[in-house]
């Protein structure tokens, strides 16, 4: 005999309430389309709308797609972090790939880290290109100031409408270097534009380098502006990031002895030079300890896939000194 339980739910349909039956005494009702029911171990059920798929993912662990099923999925443990990677295993082959991501999102997440850790209200995002460094400390959690430098105006344009709904995030168009001056800078390179020319090796690289153009652009020095980028904060604790293609050492040098007054830094590194004249690696690691800073974390930012050798780092370095002391 039907129970009363079981003739509610066959009646529910006729109501304009869809019903899916998990099994005795267990049951999912909605106003909003039918479900359809997965299961997916002992114990755990998982119900859609809208056509979606499921696919197993090792042990305990399961990827959700809208549509078809598609690829073979694994997770992998990363040490006792309590994360797990998960991965395509028809991209599995493509080591360089899989590395150079993760770098990247290690590198964000470590930045982010470290501003919380010394408790850093303003970011100088220097080498702004179109606004990606901001948007990406936004969507990280970051929210203090965030002041951005990009020279050429394509890419400022960009920038300034990326910021444009963000009151605490401030744009200049100009670029920043050892001098006040008025330079030529390479354009055309998408987010590779230079004040320095390409070097053999860069052009041997990237084909971008052989068609070039230039445009003209404002370069002040850092310290010129660092007070109106600082102004209405009552107790500054700045973070410079640098992204300038090579020419990172010229707007470290044009800060002068306000580099005091950063608790940390983030500058690519080259241990493949793309640019000619712009310093090697070590030389630039030097002048940055040189001027207080020690470093963090070091993630590869770009490889060769023929040989495997690193081309850049992003190199994060924090003043130590400057780091909160426990109560």
């Amino acid at each position: 005999m039907q129970t009363l339980y079981r003739r509610l739910l066959r009646l529910m349909p006729r109501l304009g309430v869809h019903v899916t039956d998990l099994g005795p005494g267990d049951a999912v009702v909605s106003r909003r389309g039918a479900r359809t029911r997965t299961a997916l171990a002992p114990g755990a059920d998982l119900l859609t709308r809208g056509g979606f798929a499921v696919t197993g993912a090792g042990k305990d662990a399961w990827v959700v797609t809208r549509g078809k099923s598609v690829g073979s999925w694994r997770t992998a443990r990363l040490g006792d972090s309590g994360a797990r990677l998960l991965v395509d295993e028809r991209q599995g082959g493509d080591e360089r790939r899989l590395q150079l991501a993760a770098a990247e999102y290690l590198c964000a997440q470590h930045v982010t880290a470290m501003l919380d850790l010394y408790g850093v209200n303003c970011v100088l995002d220097v080498g702004a290109n179109a606004g990606q460094y901001g948007r990406r400390l936004r969507r990280l959690g970051y929210t203090g100031r965030i002041v951005s430098f990009e020279p050429t105006a394509d890419a400022f344009a960009r920038l300034a409408e990326a910021a444009a709904d963000d009151p605490d995030w401030h744009v200049h168009h100009l670029g920043l270097g050892r001098e006040d001056t008025v330079a030529a800078i390479h354009t055309g390179w998408n987010t590779m534009n230079s004040l320095l020319p390409p070097s053999d090796y860069g052009r041997g690289r990237y084909q971008r380098f052989t068609r070039t153009r230039t445009e003209e652009i404002r370069v002040r020095r850092l310290d010129a502006v660092l007070d109106e980028a600082l102004d209405g904060l009552d107790a500054p604790r700045t973070f410079l990031k640098m992204d300038t293609q090579g020419y990172d050492l010229e707007v470290f040098a044009g800060a002068g002895e306000r580099v005091a007054d950063l608790v940390g830094l983030q500058s690519e590194v080259a241990v493949l030079r793309l640019y000619e004249g712009s310093p090697r690696m070590s030389e630039a690691v030097s002048v940055y300890e040189d001027g207080g800073f020690e470093t963090t974390g070091m993630y590869p930012v770009t490889r060769e896939a023929a040989t495997g050798r690193v081309v850049e780092f992003d190199c994060v370095m924090m003043r130590a000194q400057a780091a909160p002391q426990p109560e």
